[in-house]
C-alpha cells in the first residue's frame, strides 16, 4: 500500500496540524505495517521522519522557485511527464490514494487566495493524474465566494471519499455537494487526532516541578494569535487578555498550579505561543513562586505535547487540538473557542457545553463558563470514562474504514 498524504505541514511549529498527519500515518502503519507513507510538509528534498518509521517526508511548496523539485508547478509538470526528475511527483504517480487533512479547518475562502491555492494544490494533482482522492476528516467551509465554491464542489465529488470531523462539518457537506451526495462516499467521522498516540519523553525538571505536588495541575494553553489586541479577524466579544489575567491567578489562589503548553511555535509571527507563554510564567512565577508556574520543554512533537497533557487535571485551551489531546486521554477540558469547529469536536466526546464561545460571549460570562468546567472537573472526568472512549473508538473505526478504502482503489 501506497499512500500520498497532504495538508499537515508536520512541522514542530503546529502540533495540532502535524497531529492530523501523525494519527493518520500511525494509524494506518499500525493495519499494515509494510505500507510506504509519503508525507508531503514545508521542507525540502526528501529524508526519512526522524520518529516515524515507515514514512518518508517530501517537501511540497507553493513557491516562485519553480525549478525546484519542492514547487507545485514542478511537480505538476513532472507527474504529467511520469515524475521524471521529481521524487514528489513520482510518489504522487505510484500511491493507491492521496489522502488530504486541508489543515483541519483550511478548506474554506476564509483566509487569503494564497491559502486557498496552496490547500486545493494536492486535491488538483490528484485529480489530474487519476489518483484516488480522499478527503481526510475535516470541515468544509464557510465559502463566501461563487467561484470557490463550485471549485470546492468539484473537487470533492471528484474524490474517491470524503470525511467530516464532527455533525455541523457533515451538514456542510452535504450542503455543498447537493445531488450528489453519496452516503458511501460522504461521511461523518471524528477527528483523526482523537486516535493519536502519545509519546513519553525524559525532562528531569518537570518530572521533579511535578513531584512536588501541593495542587492540582491545571494546563493552559493560550493563543499567541487570539492574544494579539491587534486580531480583529473573529469577532471577538470578550476581552481574552483579561479572561488570561483573571483566571490564572483565580486558578492559583484556588490552590492549583499552572502548567503552560504552547501548540504553535512560529518566532517572531503573530500566532506564536511560546513568547506569550514565557511573558506569563515570567510574570506570574515572580508572584506566586517558581513551585507554582511552569512551561512544557520546547520543542515537544504532537505526540510528546499530548503525553504531557495527559498528566494534567483539567486543561483550558485555545487550541483545538491541544483540548483533543485533553478530552482524548481523558482530561477534562475547557475550550475558548473562535469559530464553530470547536463545539462540534467536543459534542463527540459528549462535552459540547464545555466551550465558551469568545465572540459571543462577554468577558465575564466565559469566565464564567471556564470557571464552571474548572471546579466541575472531577464530575467530567467521570463523564469522560465514557465518552472519550467513544470518540477513540469512533477514531479506530474509521481508520479501518480509510484503511478499506485505499485497497479498494486497487
Amino acid at each position: 500500500m501506497k499512500v500520498a498524504l497532504f495538508g499537515s505541514n508536520g512541522e514542530a511549529r503546529n502540533r495540532g496540524v502535524a497531529a492530523l498527519a501523525t494519527a493518520t500515518a500511525t494509524g494506518i502503519l499500525s493495519r499494515v505495517p509494510d505500507a510506504e507513507v509519503t508525507w508531503y510538509d514545508d521542507g525540502w528534498g526528501v529524508r526519512p521522519d526522524p520518529k516515524l518509521p515507515g514514512v518518508t517526508r517530501v517537501g511540497a511548496r507553493l513557491t516562485r522557485r519553480y525549478h525546484r523539485p519542492e514547487s507545485y508547478h514542478h511537480m505538476a509538470v513532472s507527474a504529467a511527464l511520469g515524475g521524471i526528475g521529481n521524487p514528489g511527483a513520482a510518489r504522487l504517480n505510484a500511491a493507491d490514494a492521496v489522502l488530504d487533512t486541508s489543515g483541519g479547518d483550511s478548506f474554506t475562502d476564509l483566509y487569503s487566495p494564497v491559502r486557498w491555492r496552496l490547500v486545493n494544490w494536492p486535491k488538483k494533482l490528484a485529480v489530474a493524474r487519476s489518483r484516488p482522492l480522499i478527503f481526510l476528516p475535516q470541515t468544509y467551509g464557510p465559502f463566501h465566494g461563487d467561484a470557490t465554491r463550485r471549485e470546492a464542489r468539484e473537487l470533492v465529488l471528484a474524490a474517491a471519499g470524503a470525511w467530516a470531523r464532527d455533525p455541523d462539518s457533515f451538514a456542510r457537506l452535504k450542503e455543498l455537494v447537493g445531488g450528489g451526495f453519496d452516503p458511501a462516499k460522504h461521511r461523518q467521522g471524528v477527528d483523526v487526532a482523537f486516535a493519536l498516540p502519545t509519546r513519553p519523553f525524559e525532562s528531569e525538571e518537570l518530572e521533579a516541578w511535578l513531584a512536588l505536588g501541593g495542587g492540582e495541575v491545571a494546563v493552559l494553553n493560550v493563543s499567541g494569535l487570539l492574544l494579539d489586541p491587534a486580531e480583529t479577524r473573529f469577532g471577538l466579544s470578550a476581552d481574552l487578555v483579561k479572561v488570561v489575567e483573571v483566571l490564572t491567578r483565580r486558578l492559583l489562589d484556588d490552590g492549583a498550579r499552572l502548567l503552560f503548553v504552547p501548540h504553535v511555535s512560529t518566532p517572531g509571527a503573530r500566532d506564536d505561543d511560546d513568547a506569550i507563554t514565557q511573558t506569563l510564567v515570567s510574570r506570574l512565577a515572580k508572584e506566586y513562586g517558581p513551585e507554582r508556574v511552569a512551561a512544557a520543554p520546547a520543542g515537544l512533537d504532537c505526540q510528546e505535547s499530548k503525553w504531557l497533557i495527559g498528566r494534567g487535571d483539567w486543561l483550558c485551551g485555545m487550541r483545538m487540538h491541544a483540548t483533543i489531546a485533553a478530552l482524548s486521554s481523558g482530561v477534562p477540558a475547557a475550550c475558548v473557542a473562535y469559530s464553530d469547529k470547536a463545539r462540534g469536536v467536543f459534542a463527540t466526546a459528549g462535552q459540547g457545553h464545555r466551550v465558551a464561545d469568545a465572540r459571543t460571549l462577554d468577558t465575564d460570562t466565559l469566565l464564567s463558563e471556564l470557571w464552571d468546567s474548572w471546579t466541575a472537573r472531577a464530575a467530567t472526568r467521570e463523564e469522560l470514562v465514557t465518552g472519550s472512549a467513544r470518540a477513540r473508538t469512533a477514531a479506530g473505526q474509521q481508520l479501518d474504514d480509510l484503511v478499506g478504502l485505499i485497497r479498494a482503489q486497487h
